[in-house]
């Protein structure tokens, strides 16, 4: 059978007058029952047998808001959207729904479709809800759900608990995605995701967090895994706080942190508390707090430390419960990642070789992610 998106009946229901004109509603059923008959005698397929395409194209802030009418849906985005785009107003501004801003996409469906972002941005996002909870673009990525390709940049947002600025709560995929801008929380607060029970990889986030408890610079609380991943922004909190992960209970890889730290307790360059894995990461932040406060880790409690580094000069830390620490020079020298086997070679200047999973220009970098551009 056909089916018709929202945007699409949308666009129909504007075609259809609102009294008279049977004519042009007969006329309108014969074409759907003859367009059905057409894509199901080609077994919904192209000419090339291969699937007709079910992407729907988000070009403004009221497509963007559209996707909770359809939240297993496949959408990409076409353009950047921003404060002059269409639906910004009444839809993401600072006056939008009473000075709220953004409505999470969320709601009794949770989103399990999936969101191309096609390496364009959402800028200027606004969020203003200092009393709830899965708070961000998606406020709930279920099990099954795909965010990727996506930017949130000169976002402003304001949760309480599981707190983010593309998901706040999430059990799907989040992949090749950033944020930059400011993220405020209570609890369990990341830059990107405030919660991950699924998969977070190949992102980063260059922002600013404020929060409580569970505060981390790409991640607030991490229950899945996080790997080849960075965070260079600010992280500030009381309790459990890290430059890239709060509390970790599940696998942080081939990650790092390169920016300022500062809490209370647990308090770590990477992770704040660790109950999980953490292996082949670095932290080069600047790190400070009162109790339990480590280079790398604040606190491991029960969990695994391997084959992962700080820089006890930049970070103003000797100490760390896991991980090794070496000077500067010693985390400029490939030597030290070879010897913990690190997949990472060494490129000149501006260049990245993706067959590995690190890259270093020797003696003069620290090492970065293959993925990454480098100017």
């Amino acid at each position: 059978m056909l089916r018709v998106g929202p945007f699409l009946r949308k666009r129909i229901m504007k075609t259809i007058p609102s009294s008279g004109s049977h004519r042009l509603l007969a006329g309108f059923s014969v074409f759907l029952i003859a367009t059905t008959f057409i894509v199901g005698a080609v077994g919904c397929t192209g000419g090339n047998n291969s699937p007709l395409p079910q992407n729907l194209e988000i070009r403004d802030w009221h497509d963007l808001d559209a996707i909770r009418e359809d939240m297993r849906g496949s959408y990409i985005l076409m353009n950047d959207l921003d404060s002059i785009t269409a639906g910004y107003e009444e839809l993401a501004s600072p006056t939008a729904n009473e000075g709220k801003g953004w409505q999470p996409i969320a709601g009794n469906n949770t989103f399990v479709g999936s969101f191309d972002g096609q390496g364009y941005e959402i800028c200027d996002l606004f969020i203003n809800r200092p009393d709830g909870s899965d708070v961000a673009l998606f406020g709930v990525v279920e099990t099954g759900g795909v965010i990727e390709n996506a930017g949130v940049v000169n976002g402003n947002i304001t949760g309480y608990e599981a707190v983010g600025s593309l998901v706040g709560y999430n059990r799907g995929t989040v992949r090749d995605s950033h944020f930059g801008g400011s993220v405020t929380g209570d609890l369990d607060v990341g830059s990107l995701v405030g919660v991950n029970d699924g998969t977070v990889s190949t992102s980063y986030s260059s922002g600013s967090l404020t929060g409580r408890d569970g505060i981390g610079g790409l991640v607030g609380k991490n229950e899945g895994t996080v790997s080849n991943s960075y965070s260079i922004g600010t992280v500030n909190g009381n309790d459990f706080v890290g430059g890239l992960v709060g509390k970790n209970d599940g696998t942080v890889s081939n990650s790092y942190t390169s920016g300022t730290v500062d809490g209370r307790s647990f308090v770590g360059g990477l992770v704040g508390r660790n109950e999980g894995v953490v292996s082949k990461c670095y932290s080069t932040d600047n790190v400070t707090g009162d109790e339990h406060v480590g280079g790398l880790v604040g606190q491991n409690l029960h969990g695994v430390v391997s084959n992962s580094f700080w820089d006890t000069q930049t970070s103003g830390q000797t100490n760390s419960d896991g991980g090794t620490g070496n000077t500067t020079v010693e985390m400029q020298d490939i030597a030290t990642f070879t010897d913990a086997g690190w997949t990472i070679t060494a490129v000149g200047p501006g260049e990245t070789t993706s067959a590995y999973t690190w890259n270093i220009v020797d003696t003069v970098t620290y090492p970065f992610l293959s993925w990454q551009s480098v100017v």
